[in-house]
């Protein structure tokens, strides 16, 4: 009887020798991440918003900018109180989407269609945020970090508040001017 090949999805990956070896650095290397994220985000959002033609848009992008500094400086409050040093990893996901969006911004024209570019490519931003943030919470509780718990969980109510004010200046207006 002859064997079926294993196919790449079947095949278990080898772990890298700095890989977490428990939930602690899983966590840390998470806040990491978010970090380089966040401080890619501060840089990002400015020409977005250079790109953006609707008040409101640019109102909520500039908006965004300011509440994207405080997750930074947030984020070092919760090295801190972790005892850890603040240091930023490359974001892979990150970099992606921020690239993905820089796409979109060249495939379209000034204007409604680019509003709704930015808007789409600004919302899939929050939610990996907010999935982010909300794992990280929950670690950050398994753990007994109850100092960062509360701090990620104020960045979190603010990630999905924005992304709830993206969707209504989509809603509102910007998708049907769009067409």
């Amino acid at each position: 009887m002859a064997t079926a090949k294993k196919t790449s999805s079947e095949t278990k990956v080898k772990a890298k020798a700095d890989a977490a070896k428990d939930l602690q650095d899983l966590f840390e290397d998470g806040l990491k991440d978010i970090y380089w994220a966040e401080k890619a985000l501060v840089k990002a959002l400015p020409k977005m918003e250079k790109n953006a033609t609707s008040k409101e848009l640019k109102s909520a992008i500039q908006s965004h900018l300011e509440e994207t500094k405080e997750h930074v400086s947030r984020l070092e409050e919760v090295f801190k109180s972790i005892k850890v040093k603040a240091e930023a990893e490359k974001c892979d996901a990150m970099a992606g989407l921020l690239e993905e969006g820089e796409g979109i911004m060249e495939e379209t024209e000034v204007g409604s269609v680019r509003d709704a570019g930015i808007i789409a490519a600004s919302q899939k931003v929050e939610h990996y945020e907010i999935a982010t943030y909300g794992t990280l919470a929950a670690f950050a509780k398994v753990l007994g970090h109850k100092d960062a718990l509360k701090l990620l969980l104020s960045t979190l109510k603010q990630e999905k508040a924005c992304d709830e004010k993206l969707t209504s200046i989509a809603d509102t207006n910007l998708n049907s001017k769009a067409e």
